[in-house]
């Protein structure tokens, strides 16, 4: 399989996905195919697309949403805790925030535990942008589960909490 660059350029064939990954010990090998790093994130690219593709109807990336779904818990947030909640570098997600900031679905407040911080907020509007892309993320779950299966998936997403766990201490 070729791939597009994120120029739109073609970039060099991504190994096939070696038979023996489902047999319970690691690939034989020192190709990209047997490294648990390039597997995780090949995995992530395809499940991000697709995520991706339901929720450009509403223009938000995987990253705002990543955000709008850590504020809808209807606390504040500091930036901080909101970098490590959506998977993103502080300036990449003050940029994220202030586009969000922008479109009125976030805000700035005083942290109600420290007036003197500053926290982000799911605003009114927010919560309409997350209600309309329920339909998309359910479908897109949905699908993921049709083509890996329910059981699969729900394993798959018990390993990776524990590997995370593990790895994490």
């Amino acid at each position: 399989m070729v791939t597009a660059g994120p120029d739109g350029g073609r970039e060099a064939p991504l190994p096939p996905v070696r038979p023996d990954a489902g047999s319970g010990s690691p690939p034989a090998g020192n190709g990209l195919g047997s490294s648990l790093a390039y597997l995780l994130s090949r995995a992530e690219r395809s499940v991000n697309r697709a995520l991706a593709a339901a929720l450009a109807a509403e223009d938000v990336s995987v990253e705002q949403w990543r955000i709008l779904q850590a504020l809808a818990d209807g606390r504040g947030h500091s930036m901080g805790d909101l970098a490590e909640a959506a998977l993103m570098p502080h300036p990449t997600l003050t940029k994220a925030v202030d586009r969000l900031v922008e479109r009125a679905v976030v805000y700035r407040g005083a942290d109600p535990a420290d007036r003197r911080k500053v926290a982000v907020f799911l605003a009114d509007r927010g919560s309409d942008l997350l209600g309309r892309l329920e339909a998309g993320i359910a479908e897109h779950h949905r699908a993921i589960l049709a083509s890996y299966g329910t059981a699969r998936t729900g394993e798959l997403m018990r390993e990776l909490e524990n590997l995370v766990r593990a790895l994490e201490g």
